[in-house]
């Protein structure tokens, strides 16, 4: 299996890992130093919180790529295979609209706090980094969208059943 592949495959699964290591680890070690030490740092809670919003959007997009997100599908259960992967398609593309705007502005939001050259409170490192996570998110979920909308308009012209995802509760 190429590297590219793997990546493509586990990419958003590391991430995810990483980063809730990193918020577990930080957690842990902060509520021990405030119940032993009665001290805590403002740093331990900047790294929790922003892992949570990289874990956060991260998540969504793993969750694009395997059709995790929350939806009402009790109409998909009636429709064909044909008019199910057309409706997946409408869904992706609107999701796509709407992840492109965002991209947009939150790449804004960046560019504000790069201009003026913002800074963390308690680690004293610039604000881009832990402001990246939005674009990071919607540029992740943008691709696994593209990826969901080629997968979905091969099945429409072969005929074969969309990928709807694993099932949580079967």
């Amino acid at each position: 299996m190429s590297v590219w592949r793997r990546i493509d495959r586990d990419a958003e699964r590391w991430l995810l890992l990483v980063f809730y290591v990193m918020l577990v680890i930080t957690m842990a070690i902060e509520v021990q130093r405030r119940e032993i030490f009665s001290y805590s740092s403002i740093w331990g809670e900047e790294i929790v919180r922003y892992s949570f919003i990289y874990l956060a959007w991260i998540g969504a997009a793993a969750a694009v790529k395997e059709r995790a997100h929350i939806r009402i599908d009790v109409v998909m259960h009636y429709l064909g295979p044909r008019a199910k992967a057309l409706l997946y398609i409408f869904g992706d593309l609107v999701m796509f609209g709407v992840a492109i705007i965002a991209l947009y502005w939150s790449l804004e939001t960046v560019h504000i706090s790069w201009k003026f050259g913002s800074v963390t409170h308690g680690l004293r490192i610039s604000n881009v980094w832990f402001l990246m996570a939005v674009p990071v998110g919607f540029a992740l979920m943008i691709w696994r969208l593209l990826q969901s909308l080629l997968r979905d308009m091969r099945s429409l012209r072969d005929g074969t059943p969309v990928y709807e995802g694993d099932k949580l509760f079967d």
